[in-house]
């Protein structure tokens, strides 16, 4: 497989850092952005420290890709904002710079905290309303929205991945449901990065976990091979906490995780 020329923003995060391997693999060649310093890795790679705070800056650095993975932002609940500038914003300095450069497919990462106040007994899909858990959730929601301008309005083949809980291997009971192992998200991106003219398409990252409640797209032609449910042993609680019927972000639903924040 070759993809081309890819751009990997956050390249030096935990998603990034697993990915990395993986991609350079399929790829003629591995941009790697970050605003931490990288070195490159194989001759297949080319690493640049950049803050992607415009889309000018961004444009820099994507100029002559055939797409980016765009992984960079603030990570987990904060201040509404400084999710606004970094992930709000960021993104549309990558959608921005994308159509000003002719680079035709972005790669975007949501999250499941876009949908977690479903209550876990609800299997939710993607075309379901938004239900953030918290602010994290409410950028999500608007990452998703540009993501779906930028397809409608000027043509960009956009994904969006809701990245599940990604581990080596499950933590918590919560996480039977909402694992996503480093091969299944490899598998995720790859999908993501040659699924046919998908326009606009929004889908859920997560292993082929039993408990899971999100829908799985066929949409992306990806099928996840790893099931959190070989871990199960190590949760002797996990039918009681399933039985509560919590919402799907649990914790990340609970006030007191977003109230610190505001």
């Amino acid at each position: 497989m070759d993809l081309g020329t890819v751009v990997l923003t956050g390249a030096a995060g935990r998603v990034g850092s697993a990915l990395r391997p993986r991609l350079r693999e399929s790829v003629r060649r591995l941009v790697l952005v970050d605003r931490a310093p990288l070195r490159a890795e194989t001759p297949a790679e080319e690493a640049r420290q950049a803050d992607l705070d415009g889309p000018a800056a961004v444009a820099a650095v994507i100029e002559g890709a055939d797409a980016v993975v765009h992984l960079a932002g603030v990570p987990d609940e904060a201040p509404l904002d400084e999710l606004l500038t970094g992930n709000v914003l960021g993104t549309h300095h990558v959608l921005e710079a994308a159509r000003r450069t002719g680079v035709r497919r972005v790669v975007l990462a949501s999250s499941n905290r876009l949908t977690g106040g479903y209550p876990m007994s609800e299997t939710v899909g993607p075309h379901a309303p938004p239900r953030p858990d918290g602010l994290y959730g409410v950028s999500k929601a608007a990452v998703e929205a540009l993501g779906r301008l930028y397809a409608d309005k000027f043509g960009l083949d956009v994904v969006c991945l809701r990245i599940g809980s990604f581990e080596a291997e499950p933590t918590s009971e919560r996480e039977l449901a909402t694992w996503l192992s480093p091969r299944d998200c490899a598998g995720f991106v790859q999908a993501a990065l040659t699924v046919p003219a998908p326009g606009f398409l929004a889908a859920y990252a997560v292993s082929a976990n039993t408990r899971r409640f999100w829908e799985l797209s066929d949409g992306l032609g990806y099928r996840p091979r790893d099931d959190a449910e070989a871990y199960a042993d190590r949760f002797p609680d996990a039918a009681a906490y399933f039985a509560a019927d919590r919402p799907q972000g649990d914790a990340y639903a609970a006030p007191e995780f977003t109230l610190p924040y505001l």
